[in-house]
């Protein structure tokens, strides 16, 4: 059934549930689809011209056709509470604790995405909305010894494989979206909150970012993102590698 709706490769822990409940909707719309064709035919059939050839003005003399009506209502309702309930549970599901898993910070802006990696001490740098300008979109305090070892990206997102990754997301200007098909992870970037996206990749390779929301003449640039999911110990030397004065290359937000 993968093969047949033609679902992209799957690269995150999570992502089977969201593959299954699409594989789920599509079987039931199969069967209503079947189900609705099969009565229409027979309708057809019952009612055509050369059995009826006059109209029937009384109609229909029972309350048949209302009970049907009250039946198909309630399996449609515990149809969808049955899909909404499982899935409520995993959208409700709570984010690595502190420790737990990697944390990056993602600044989206018209047209790039901007990671902020702790380095590797793994605490960030202190922050303060005081220090927010121009050329500190992180509000990053540069005096504080913790975020000595702190690095930013441009366009390029590493993540560890099998384990936990939680992304703090936030914008500079407009509404994006921060969109990863493989990782089947799709989040609304908003200026002003710092919202929280978690994900365990399961699969090796370099994945495109797309941005799902239309924020700009140059939207199409917001593709030109990557992340690159590799094995625990490639990261940590990349970790490493960029947490050395001048290891990080310097980010344009202009």
């Amino acid at each position: 059934m993968k093969d047949l709706l033609g679902l992209p490769v799957l690269a995150s822990k999570h992502g089977k549930d969201v593959d299954q409940l699409i594989i789920y909707v599509h079987l039931l719309m199969l069967v209503l689809f079947v189900g609705w064709i099969i009565y229409f035919a027979y309708a057809l059939f019952r009612f055509r011209k050369s059995k009826n050839p006059k109209a029937d003005y009384a109609g229909a003399k029972t309350h048949l056709s209302t009970w049907a009506e009250v039946g198909v209502a309630v399996v449609e309702g515990v149809l969808l509470i049955g899909f909404a309930v499982p899935l409520w549970a995993k959208v409700v599901d709570q984010p690595p604790k502190e420790g737990e898993g990697t944390p990056i910070r993602v600044i989206a802006q018209q047209f790039a995405w901007n990671a902020r990696y702790p380095g590797k001490d793994g605490v960030f740098g202190k922050q303060d909305i005081k220090l927010l300008a121009p050329d500190n979109i992180w509000a990053v305090d540069l005096k504080d010894p913790q975020g000595k070892d702190d690095f930013t990206t441009y366009n390029d997102i590493h993540v560890p494989v099998n384990k936990p990754v939680l992304i703090y997301l936030s914008s500079k200007d407009v509404i994006h979206s921060f969109k990863v098909i493989a990782l089947r992870v799709t989040q609304d970037a908003i200026p002003g909150m710092m919202i929280p996206v978690w994900f365990t990749a399961t699969i090796p390779g370099r994945y495109q970012i797309n941005c799902a929301q239309l924020c700009g003449n140059g939207h199409y640039n917001m593709s030109a993102g990557f992340l690159t999911i590799e094995s625990v110990a490639a990261f940590d030397a990349w970790v490493a590698e960029k947490s050395k004065p001048g290891g990080a290359a310097p980010a344009s937000f202009e």
